[in-house]
């Protein structure tokens, strides 16, 4: 039998302090399953302009996607500037008034909230309007953007394939 020296003994002790550290899987398997449904409700690509069954969207084949910018809805009753009423639209409908005052209020105070450079080339807004709307009252929320410095104007509309669009 072999006598170990002193510094083998002491080797050997200090080897067997030094334990291999095990990895807790359970632990990283919570947090990659937090950040995999993270990605996946933060990275969906469907975007839905509107959650209100109320409009017939006009329909388009183009590829052009809608971009973020401030909404406004015309129901067949109200004005809405991002789900807020801010007007009734048979209010207008036989009213000669060039523009529409309380949306004009709610467009000027949501530019003022907006970033300062966009003040230089107008605001954007899409609308969201039915497809049987009267163009009497387009022409008027038109004009009320125009006037509030919304100039960079886009239409909301269902995207068909050509195929069924033929």
């Amino acid at each position: 039998m072999k006598v170990a020296s002193k510094r083998a003994r002491r080797m050997e002790r200090h080897h067997q302090r030094k334990k291999q550290s095990s990895l807790n899987l359970v632990s990283l398997m919570d947090i990659f399953t937090i950040l995999v449904f993270f990605l996946l409700v933060s990275s969906s690509d469907v975007q839905q302009p509107l959650s209100q069954n109320k409009l017939k969207l006009p329909e388009t084949t183009s590829n052009i996607a809608l971009k973020e910018t401030l909404k406004i809805t015309v129901t067949g009753r109200d004005i809405l500037v991002e789900g807020i009423k801010v007007a009734e639209s048979a209010d207008f409908f036989s009213s000669d008034a060039g523009e529409i005052p309380a949306l004009k209020q709610e467009l000027l105070l949501r530019a003022k909230a907006a970033q300062s450079s966009d003040r230089l080339n107008g605001y954007s807004v899409t609308i969201l309007g039915d497809e049987d709307m009267p163009y009497h009252l387009l022409s008027k929320i038109l004009a009320t953007c125009q006037a509030a410095n919304y100039t960079q104007i886009a239409f909301a509309a269902l995207q068909v394939s050509k195929k069924e669009s033929l």
